[in-house]
């Protein structure tokens, strides 16, 4: 069932996002800069069509360090333009001065004192393009845009938390479930969603039908993860063992998006109020990220009216703290109807999952539309870290299942 929308009443400018990498820029706002010495050396690097898992395997193989020696402050979009910054060690600054990557480019390269690690960035600048849109699709644009900026905007994660087929929530259930022949069906099988390759197909509906040698055989090489999965499901037998084969990097990304989407869920029942605190609500201070529990609505409302606070949401985990009151029963309710309700959350095997609190809604900056000639238009603005374009883009856009699902 699709999410619901802040602006349903208002109508979307259709169109379609992401027709080529071009329509779709990233620029990453970094947190701190590197501050020219150190032993780490950080890469502010363009990319086109590839996603940051793959930047980083690249990057690894062409500067011979280990992949796990190289780290990112935050993941991009595959079907895009991107800049962002990735750090190696710095042993490795010569053979950066000649990198020569397919699909990527070092625009600077400068050391650091510190390790760059997840989340720290300070957001986005996105620049993106919507093509085939209705005539008056800047004027409808801007009064949706008018009440995301006013109220906020639904703090959703987006369609690539879930991967291209949608199905990265039912693995990271399924290692919650601790079920792992359900993750290996949902992992390699399954339908094939928007994939293209048709190599890629024939594997899914071989394993589909149980004929996992030659799944393993038509998998394409650079599907990486789906092609070790098989390799040991077939050398040991065993379903657990093919879990374990992937890498913890992997794992970890499938769990987070199953704690995605229970977060979505939360925000989907309470998208009517998410720039209003309610009493037992957590509070974000948007300043730092601090947490507080909200005793009084009233006092708290004038600072959520000028959008010091937000009400949050939970990411599931073993040191999540609750809310109390009518937010902690949607949130009880979410629990429950996803069977979720008193299962263990530690899951072993290296994983953390101690969970947070995220904000409902998110703060769009910097603004900008433009017309386009023919029928589309371009939209310019900034997100703090961990945002998703797309959940704006949805709002904007309505209309067709990836507008109405991320």
């Amino acid at each position: 069932m699709p999410l619901a929308l802040l602006t349903p009443t208002l109508p979307g400018t259709g169109g379609e996002l992401k027709r080529s990498p071009e329509d779709f820029r990233v620029d990453e706002v970094p947190l701190y800069l590197p501050c020219g010495e150190g032993e780490h050396l950080y890469l502010r690097v363009w990319k086109r069509g590839i996603a940051t898992f793959e930047a980083v395997r690249r990057i690894a193989a062409a500067l011979r360090v280990d992949e796990r020696s190289v780290s990112y402050a935050g993941l991009k979009d595959a079907r895009a333009i991107t800049t962002q910054w990735i750090c190696v060690p710095g042993e490795a600054e010569e053979r950066a001065k000649e990198l020569s990557v397919p699909g990527l480019s070092v625009l600077e390269a400068k050391r650091h004192t510190n390790k760059l690690r997840l989340g720290h960035l300070r957001g986005n600048r996105f620049s993106l393009v919507v093509r085939g849109a209705e005539a008056d699709a800047v004027e409808r644009a801007e009064a949706i845009l008018d009440v995301l900026v006013r109220r906020g905007a639904p703090n959703y994660f987006g369609e690539q938390r879930f991967g291209t087929r949608g199905q990265g929530h039912l693995c990271g259930e399924a290692i919650v479930r601790r079920d792992y022949e359900a993750f290996v069906h949902h992992l390699v099988g399954g339908p094939p969603g928007l994939e293209r390759d048709p190599r890629l197909h024939e594997a899914r509906e071989l394993f589909n039908a149980g004929r996992v040698q030659e799944a393993y055989d038509a998998m394409p090489m650079k599907h990486r993860t789906e092609k070790k999965c098989l390799h040991a499901l077939i050398r040991f037998g065993d379903y657990e063992r093919a879990y374990f084969s992937i890498p913890k990097r992997m794992r970890q990304m499938y769990l987070a998006s199953f704690q995605s989407e229970l977060f979505n869920r939360v925000l989907d029942r309470r998208i009517g109020d998410l720039d209003r605190v309610q009493q037992g609500d957590w509070a974000y201070l948007h300043r730092n990220g601090a947490l507080f529990r909200v005793k009084d609505p009233g006092v708290e409302a004038p600072r959520c009216a000028a959008f010091e606070i937000s009400p949050s949401g939970p990411i599931f985990g073993t040191a999540t703290p609750p809310a109390e009151a009518l937010p902690g029963a949607a949130e009880q309710a979410v629990l429950r109807e996803a069977g979720m309700e008193g299962l263990d959350l530690d899951v072993g095997g290296g994983l953390r999952i101690r969970g947070e609190r995220r904000p409902l809604r998110m703060p769009l900056r910097e603004v900008a539309l433009a017309e386009l000639d023919p029928a589309g238009y371009r939209i310019e603005f900034h997100l703090p870290s961990g945002c998703f374009a797309t959940s704006v883009m949805r709002e904007v856009i309505k209309g067709g299942d990836r507008a109405e699902r991320p």
